[in-house]
């Protein structure tokens, strides 16, 4: 693999319409690299508003019919669901271009920084989003490379999930789902958590492990994760709820949208809702100690956390019922939505479109189990069928067999195939004061759909 990036100034990105790798084309237009890119979502004639915002930040945007690749190409960077037998990974080697995973070129960029690397199977864009928040705030002008948009960057009229600051600190996501976390050798490692998501536990605590031993600087977790707390380095570096952690916090409220807490009788609050919330905010302020910002700024700079896209993003209110949409879509962060929208309302009605039938299946008893255990009497899940992108798949699964399962436990599961006429079949169900969740993940079509929910309510 290149050993930098500094070689090459005509980049390309196969699939850059996608949140990983439009953050880090973004990035790299930022620094000066002339990018471009392709996308199956890219069609001429047609509008696209991810294709419109790269293009106003001076990246080249084409159809994915393999056009925008030429010989003055002198790097190709694919993502993990671009495959080999692609046409236009077929022209780069025939054009003998290089051809680099989005994890290694982020690598690469993480390795020209000091870089934190925000690791853990949930939370880890709101985490990184409140980390650089708070940096920001304490005018150490960071850059971020996340999988979500930030409320704020977004307002600039931008996708909102990649900015260049002109200080020497780097927040990046790092993903376990690829394995791609283990290529990373941050100056500071946080990790959030550690519970079942795309791979089982042995093979997770494994990879966190490498995590850890990659990390140069220090290295923080969550110790009111069991499994996450295992791999503490030194606990006074790591954070906690009501634990023996250094930075630990105590007194936690939720009131309608907004929570609080204390750290070190520094008082906190912010605009979120769940205990969750509490956890990536505490993970943040961890990490902001570290590197010299007070208590007390990172409490000031919290108060004016915007959130980022999709994640509990509140739609609005009609006709007394809110509506909520949230990228939710593993078992631990589906329970976690709708215990956070549970203190909003006296009944929470989710809707939930898992995605991928090789996941859906492979998580199919800890969804069942999670979502039952948070669900309270009055409380209702409902889903629709499995969102597919693409690709060899074994359809031998529905959610209507997770519904089932849920539903054999005493909870109210329902089953509606069709997503476009899940707003007509729930109305009986919805009543003043009550919360309408909507969650799910990787469907590029969800925020319409949500958008459109909230409408026609």
């Amino acid at each position: 693999m290149a050993s930098s990036l500094h070689h090459y100034q005509h980049i390309f990105f196969i699939g850059v319409a996608g949140a990983g790798m439009s953050a880090i084309a973004q990035y790299l237009a930022g620094i000066g690299k002339d990018i471009s890119g392709s996308d199956r979502y890219f069609i001429d004639g047609e509008f696209n508003d991810t294709r419109s915002k790269l293009e106003a930040e001076g990246i080249r945007c084409f159809a994915q019919n393999g056009e925008g690749i030429t010989p003055q190409t002198q790097l190709v960077v694919v993502s993990t669901a671009i495959e080999d037998t692609v046409a236009e990974v077929q022209k780069a080697k025939a054009l003998n271009i290089p051809i680099l995973k989005r994890s290694q070129v982020l690598a690469l960029i993480a390795n020209s920084k000091r870089t934190i690397a925000v690791g853990g199977t949930s939370g880890k864009s709101t985490s990184s989003a409140m980390l650089f928040h708070i940096l920001q705030y304490a005018g150490l002008q960071p850059s971020i490379i996340s999988g979500a948009g930030l409320t704020s960057i977004i307002k600039e009229g931008k996708i909102g999930n990649a900015k260049v600051g002109a200080g020497e600190w780097l927040v990046i996501e790092a993903d376990e789902s690829d394995g791609s976390i283990t290529a990373y050798h941050p100056e500071i490692g946080l990790l959030l958590n550690i519970d079942k998501d795309h791979q089982e536990i042995d093979e997770l605590n494994r990879i966190f492990s490498i995590f850890k031993e990659n990390t140069s600087g220090k290295f923080i977790v969550n110790q009111s994760n069991a499994l996450a707390a295992k791999l503490s380095q030194h606990i006074q570096n790591d954070f906690s709820i009501n634990g023996p952690a250094g930075i630990n916090a105590i007194n936690f409220k939720q009131e309608g949208f907004s929570i609080s807490f204390e750290i070190n009788d520094v008082k906190f609050s912010l605009q979120a809702i769940g205990k969750h919330s509490i956890e990536n905010a505490v993970a943040a302020t961890a990490v902001a100690v570290q590197i010299g910002v007070p208590l007390l700024v990172a409490a000031e700079a919290l108060q004016s956390y915007e959130g980022i896209y999709r994640r509990h993003q509140v739609l609005g209110n009609k006709n007394g019922i809110w509506v909520i949409d949230d990228y939710a879509h593993n078992p631990a962060k589906c329970a976690a939505s709708i215990a956070a929208c549970q203190p909003l309302a006296q009944k929470v009605v989710a809707w939930f479109q898992p995605h991928g039938y090789g996941p859906t299946r492979f998580l199919r008893n800890d969804f069942v189990k999670e979502i039952a255990h948070v669900l309270r009497e009055q409380d209702e899940i409902w889903m629709s069928e499995i969102f597919y992108a693409g690709g060899t798949a074994v359809k031998d699964i529905s959610s209507n067999d997770l519904i089932q399962d849920i539903k054999a436990l005493g909870k109210k599961a329902f089953f509606v195939e069709d997503r476009n006429v899940f707003l007509e079949t729930v109305r009986p169900h919805l009543q003043q004061g009550a919360v309408l969740l909507l969650m799910g993940a990787r469907d590029p079509g969800l925020e319409k759909f949500s958008n459109a929910i909230f409408e026609q309510l």
